[in-house]
């Protein structure tokens, strides 16, 4: 069954805000630690993420929020794609691929020309789709995230 057909990518909602804080804080205390940039942007994700000019996108399937993905404005031509999880339940449905399809659609309509990550070499799947999808490494500056060894970048035609 294809289950991704299913899977509906919904913009951010007042309703939904505790949902980006709840999925991202699972994986993190499973592979890193939270930081305190961390809380800050998951516990005011209107603040800190839609009220600076960016976007939050959430993953339901079967009337439940599954997955979340954000595109945090660096300026109007360079996001950051951030603050994204799929719940541990829901790994394999083809949901990471769905979140990320849908902030590569998102970043070409609103014209923005590079979007880059941070991320860590141990989450292979994540480092697997985001490579699938035409990010490439970059020089990692310091300081940013305890937990990054890796930045990727994607630049959109």
């Amino acid at each position: 069954m294809n289950t991704t057909k299913q899977v509906q990518i919904v913009p951010f909602s007042q309703d939904l805000k505790s949902h980006i804080k709840t999925l991202n804080i699972a994986w993190l205390e499973k592979y890193f630690k939270v930081e305190d940039k961390d809380h800050l942007t998951l516990s005011n994700p209107q603040e800190e993420i839609i009220d600076k000019g960016g976007m939050i996108f959430y993953a339901k399937y079967n009337d439940e929020i599954l997955g979340t993905a954000s595109l945090m404005k660096i300026n109007d031509s360079t996001y950051e794609l951030s603050k994204m999880a799929v719940s541990d339940h829901a790994q394999g449905l083809g949901i990471g691929n769905k979140l990320l399809e849908h902030c590569l659609t998102i970043a070409k309509e609103n014209n923005i020309k590079t979007l880059f990550l941070y991320s860590n070499t141990i989450l292979l799947s994540a480092i697997h789709l985001y490579r699938k999808f035409g990010f490439t490494e970059i020089p990692l500056e310091t300081g940013i995230y305890a937990r990054a060894n890796i930045k990727m970048e994607k630049k959109i035609s």
